[in-house]
């Protein structure tokens, strides 16, 4: 008999924000249905629509928050505005900001039409802007793994005021409400208040976070009104790192299906973009310096393929959204695609004493790799600005090492007992070449397990749940050895069962180990993976969020964010802001989303 999954159970029941779903009531919960007014008022709304507005439903949840339930404002759509403040460092013209304003004005109050400005016997004070202050000058640069992401957001009767470091931060804030504070790494305040909204921001960074948390903040009654209540929150990552792998490989996503992904990611407070771009079935970037390599090693080089043009994209989709993008060319196996283009990188397998016609992985023994890799990776230490490369290292078959004569040869002469030494004698020449150029390097957890020698700034992706043994013993030994540790065994969500599963995704803490302080400080955060086997693009949105907003939480919020039952309240309000925005979120359980209600009546009734 199939277990009922757990409700919400609240004290009271509380109105829902604009853009939210109505889940099935829970015991002791009432159930909140839309007066006929707002039925027939929705269809001409483009924001999340409400009968009233709860203290707050903001994902993922903010270190610090605090909402006055008595104390509302209103905004209008024709009047309200984003504006720099004069002491800004940052001005009209930095490019991050001037698109984020644009696009969140949009996001909150959608494209109307909206009810007139005029409105007689309108009790609550009237906001029409947030001024935004940026501390510290530049707009230009990338996001990288030490930029400050903490922002203030104050809304207030005194002023409407977002403070951020960096640009990165204010984009984070505009998603929810902060109070305002002395910046700090990872922290944001958002004070609303009666003379407008002001954005502060020591970096753009911190623009960016504000910005998404005030987003969500706000909501639109029956009437048409859009209003928020006096908040104040202060805000910041636990974790540097919050990734999200895609695997563009095994199915061919396209361009505009990762970029909606990247949106998606904004909207949930991750910060990284994991590209694994190639592997076995495909290798569809088209190389400058080998363009032998998609044309013979992908689906189709015509249609199936990213040009240094679609790379370039979406490493500026991403900037703009405080996104950074960290490919992964994964080497010495998961190689089959590259040899198709690059005649002789492959290892010959062989049937007793003869070639099979077969190959196995990238041959560690010719010089001739070696230079291919050294141009290679010139080439893509330039195409990608991070100053991270993740070079892969992962389940190297040696069966066709095993097989060839040569490699056999190669590894007595060189006193190699165990072919990890033969993978390890090629990573540590590979490791040599990235470094060569300046660049910092992410491997999986095999290249650490085989004793590899390793950069002191080595990240090692842990990905294995229970081989050789448990993830959190290997998260352990890593940060043991002095290296830093990013997390992803239990976060596979590609995996997919019946029920709930975002609970035990949620429940996961990267820090559930035994280890120092030393050695926990030495865990940069997470990251959430979408392997490609069975996802494409007909289903990848759907089975990604809102599951992947749990990895978000667990890695944005405070270690004692762990309640499951205001976890859902808020996830399944948040599932439904998402289809609101776009993004076709499945569902968490029963319930229903106004604006999936009434965008089937806008298809009927046209």
């Amino acid at each position: 008999m199939t277990q009922r999954p757990r409700y919400p159970s609240v004290s009271r029941t509380l109105p829902l924000p604009v853009g939210s779903c109505s889940a099935m009531p829970g015991p002791g919960q009432a159930g909140v249905l839309p007066p006929p007014l707002l039925l027939l008022l929705l269809p001409l709304l483009a924001v999340r629509t409400l009968a009233a507005q709860p203290e707050a439903y903001v994902w993922p949840w903010p270190q610090k928050i605090s909402v006055s339930p008595n104390v509302t404002f209103a905004l209008k759509p024709i009047l309200f505005r984003f504006q720099y403040s004069n002491s800004s460092a940052v001005q009209l013209g930095c490019s991050v900001l001037d698109q984020a304003f644009v696009r969140y004005l949009g996001i909150i109050f959608g494209p109307g039409p909206w009810l007139s400005r005029h409105h007689p016997g309108l009790k609550q004070t009237v906001k029409n802007s947030l001024e935004v202050f940026v501390n510290v000058p530049g707009c230009d640069q990338f996001p990288e793994m030490n930029s400050v992401e903490n922002y203030t957001l104050t809304l207030s009767d005194q002023q409407f005021i977002l403070k951020a470091h960096t640009v990165w931060g204010a984009l984070r804030g505009c998603q929810e409400e902060i109070p305002f504070t002395r910046s700090y790494l990872g922290a944001y305040l958002l004070w609303l208040g009666e003379t407008g909204l002001y954005n502060a921001s020591d970096m753009i960074l911190l623009k960016s976070l504000g910005l998404e948390t005030f987003s969500q903040l706000i909501w639109r009654s029956a009437e048409g009104m859009f209003y928020v209540k006096q908040t104040e929150v202060v805000d910041f990552p636990r974790f540097p790192h919050r990734g999200l792998l895609l695997d563009t490989s095994r199915h061919y996503l396209p361009l505009q299906s990762i970029l909606e992904t990247l949106d998606g990611m904004a909207y949930n407070k991750f910060n990284v973009f994991h590209w694994h771009i190639v592997d076995d079935p495909s290798f569809p970037y088209e190389s400058m310096t080998f363009p032998e390599l998609s044309r013979k090693g992908s689906y189709n080089s015509a249609t199936h393929i990213y040009t240094i043009g679609d790379v370039k994209k979406v490493i500026e989709y991403a900037r703009m959204r405080g996104i950074r993008v960290i490919s992964e060319f994964d080497t010495p196996g998961h190689t089959l695609s590259w040899g198709k283009g690059i005649p002789g990188l492959l290892t010959p397998c062989y049937s007793g004493s003869t070639p099979s016609g077969t190959f196995g992985p990238v041959n560690p023994i010719l010089n001739s790799t070696y230079e291919f890799m050294a141009s290679f990776f010139q080439e893509i230490s330039s195409v990608f600005p991070d100053f991270y490369l993740h070079l892969g290292g992962d389940e190297v078959d040696f069966t066709c090492w095993r097989s060839n004569p040569d490699i056999k040869a190669f590894m007595k002469k060189r006193g190699f007992d165990r072919f990890e030494k033969l993978e390890s004698f090629y990573i540590q020449k590979l490791l040599n070449i990235v470094s060569s150029y300046r660049k910092g390097y992410m491997v999986w957890q095999e290249v650490f397990d085989n004793n590899v020698k390793l950069n002191p700034d080595t990240v090692v992706h842990v990905w294995k749940e229970r081989s050789p043994f448990p993830y959190a013993l290997e998260m352990q030994n890593v940060t043991k050895a002095g290296f830093r540790a990013l997390l992803s065994a239990p976060w596979y969500l590609n995996r997919i069962s019946y029920g709930q599963d975002w609970q035990e995704i949620y429940m996961v803490d990267p820090l559930d180990f035994k280890g120092s302080p030393e050695q926990k400080s030495l865990v940069i955060g997470g990251e959430a993976c979408m392997w490609g086997e069975y996802v494409d693009e007909t289903n990848l949105t759907p089975r990604l969020w809102p599951r992947g907003g749990a990895v978000a939480e667990r890695l944005w919020s405070s270690q004692s964010v762990r309640d499951l039952d205001l976890a859902y309240n808020r996830l399944a309000h948040f599932r439904c802001e998402l289809l609101r925005r776009g993004i076709q979120a499945q569902p968490l359980y029963v319930g229903y989303c106004e604006h999936e209600y009434f965008h089937r009546m806008e298809q009927n009734h046209p």
